[in-house]
């Protein structure tokens, strides 16, 4: 019998994970009885009744993992640790727990894989929310796609079924900061696409304010693009071209019509403020790469846990006797 696993992501959401806990489970129930399922819950040290109550689902169901970590150390960094706990022979990459990604189109993925694709990724084509955000996200994927190797399909998050040898080749990449929907897509494999509804959420506080949002986008540009420094070397490029032809400008106004730019303060300061700008701007941009590399080369770990639940050796002891669980990938 084939596993399918999902990993879902929680932070102080008291109330959602037992809803999620039973959607999935009556899914699989419903449509899906030939497959056995871990369903893998990663908290992000939930201050709560969070951990309470995952560890109550946990006792009575041994196909409900959960990691609990020492604090918070963000939705993408807990995720990919998540997946380093899944097992099975597909992964649904990521299952937040206010589901306003669908479980419901689960069994249509299963099936997609089934039928030979490697990634089945959900595309948020119609989304609940601002058109505000819409549209910044609209020019966030369009200036990634247009400046790296690769294609991330627009809108498409980490609401996706991995086939394990993608699950594989996903935790080979050792980030600090992992930008899971992008290491996906560079992986390559075959790959469908499906649209869906992003739903609003019903309960509960949305954890993704504006400046995560933002911090997320970063991250996703600075890994997997070259846009930054190419921006910096074109600006660059243009500012001094623009200051040469001024120069020129100046010497042949000055011998032609006897004037000049003016002999006042006011050119003097614009130009060095704009200038000096620009330098600052620059330099904020090498130093987010700076950081970045800084962060890599020190080694520190993912994430730390502080408590796992029917995992690994505890989840073995549960499944019948002389039947283990698959080895972690």
């Amino acid at each position: 019998m084939k596993t399918i696993s999902i990993v879902s992501p929680c932070y102080n959401e008291e109330d959602n994970v037992e809803n999620c806990y039973e959607t999935v489970k009556q899914i699989f129930e419903e449509h899906l009885p030939n497959y056995r399922r871990q369903h893998v819950f990663v908290d992000n040290a939930s201050t709560d009744a969070t951990v309470e109550k995952l560890r109550a689902i946990a006792e009575k169901d041994p196909d409900v993992g959960v990691v609990v970590n020492s604090r918070n150390f963000g939705v993408f960094r807990s995720s990919f640790n998540g997946l380093r706990h899944a097992d099975g022979d597909a992964v649904l990459v990521m299952l937040p727990v206010d589901l306003q990604d669908p479980p419901e189109l689960l069994p249509e993925f299963v099936n997609l894989w089934e039928n030979g694709y490697d990634i089945v990724a959900g595309s948020r084509s119609n989304r609940e929310e601002s058109w505000l955000l819409r549209g910044c996200r609209w020019v966030f994927y369009r200036i990634v796609n247009s400046l790296s190797d690769f294609e991330i399909s627009p809108d498409v998050g980490e609401f996706q079924l991995i086939d394990r040898q993608v699950h594989q080749a996903v935790l080979e990449h050792d980030d600090h900061y992992p930008y899971i929907r992008g290491i996906i897509a560079s992986v390559g494999f075959k790959k469908v696409v499906l649209p869906y509804t992003w739903k609003a959420r019903k309960s509960g506080v949305t954890k993704h304010n504006l400046v995560t949002l933002i911090d997320q986008a970063l991250n996703g540009i600075f890994s997997f693009t070259r846009a930054p420094l190419r921006l910096c070397t074109f600006a660059g490029i243009a500012i001094s071209v623009l200051c040469i032809l001024f120069a020129l400008f100046s010497i042949i106004a000055y011998f032609v019509a006897d004037v000049g730019a003016p002999r006042g303060t006011t050119t003097t300061i614009v130009a060095l403020f704009f200038l000096s700008g620009i330098q600052l701007f620059f330099i904020g941009m090498l130093g987010e790469y700076v950081t970045s590399i800084h962060s890599q080369v020190r080694r520190g770990p993912l994430v730390i846990e502080r408590e796992t639940i029917n995992l690994g050796a505890a989840r073995n002891a549960e499944l019948p006797a002389g039947q283990k669980q698959p080895e972690p990938s």
